[in-house]
């Protein structure tokens, strides 16, 4: 008969006749997941409180940000005096990906004007704070999959920093020369960013804090130790010894 004809007839890759026994393909694009990731102004203002990675929220993706010091960053602070500082003027939060953005751009201006042997590049906040989406489907009948605004925790989605106004967000120490590379560095890297940033010339010397002339003053002295790449302050409590020395004199 006719549907005994249907399943017995050949079928052949480039026909246009499809016989029932051919199982029928999926639409490739069916479902949210081909779509791209979400503009970052869905996630720039702070709302509620943090929600880190915890036993309680797993499932978080890596940050895109892995490595916040680029450069020299072991030089004493004798070898970069100068510091230049980006301030966040907004109460926001920056994603990981703007802080990987604008860590590349600062790195990639300081290589090429200053030199890679003449700065110590320092990425001030930590992406600490998580991110989530509620998916749903965007195919043909999501209407009787999805379940609207029921359930609509959603998952984790990807992380961020949550800056305050007057916050630092990035650093430069380099030389006193170099000061103007450091300025221009930052001023590129502000268009990764969301809302306003001030660039300001810190008084401060390297990452230490201490001003220049105090640092000089008390490092005559003989009150400041070093503590890795900054110095810290000797006080007069303590053991005589350690001002004076053991032998007294």
């Amino acid at each position: 008969d006719r549907e005994f004809r249907l399943i017995a007839r050949p079928s052949f890759p480039n026909s246009s006749v499809r016989s029932y026994h051919q199982p029928r393909r999926p639409h490739p694009r069916t479902c949210v997941d081909e779509m791209g990731r979400r503009p970052a102004r869905c996630y720039r203002y702070q709302h509620g409180k943090p929600y880190p990675k915890s036993r309680f929220c797993r499932g978080v993706p890596d940050p895109k940000i892995r490595i916040f010091d680029t450069g020299k960053k072991s030089f004493p602070c004798e070898d970069f005096p100068a510091t230049v500082h980006m301030v966040c003027e907004e109460k926001q939060q920056i994603t990981s990906e703007a802080l990987e953005a604008a860590r590349i751009a600062t790195n990639k201006f300081m290589i090429q004007k200053a030199g890679r042997e003449f700065f110590h590049l320092r990425v001030r906040p930590h992406p600490y704070h998580v991110l989530r989406i509620n998916k749903t489907l965007s195919c043909a009948g999501a209407d009787r999959l999805s379940t609207g605004m029921r359930g609509a925790y959603g998952k984790p989605y990807g992380t961020a920093a949550r800056v305050d106004i007057g916050q630092v967000l990035l650093s430069i120490r380099t030389k006193e020369e170099k000061v103007t590379a450091a300025i221009e560095a930052l001023r590129r890297a502000k268009f990764k960013f969301a809302g306003r940033q001030k660039i300001f010339v810190s008084k401060m010397m390297g990452f230490t804090k201490f001003t220049k002339d105090d640092y000089e003053k008390y490092k005559a002295r003989g009150r400041l130790i070093h503590d890795g790449i900054t110095m810290k302050w000797l006080s007069s409590r303590g053991p005589l010894h350690r001002l004076i020395g053991r032998g007294g004199g």
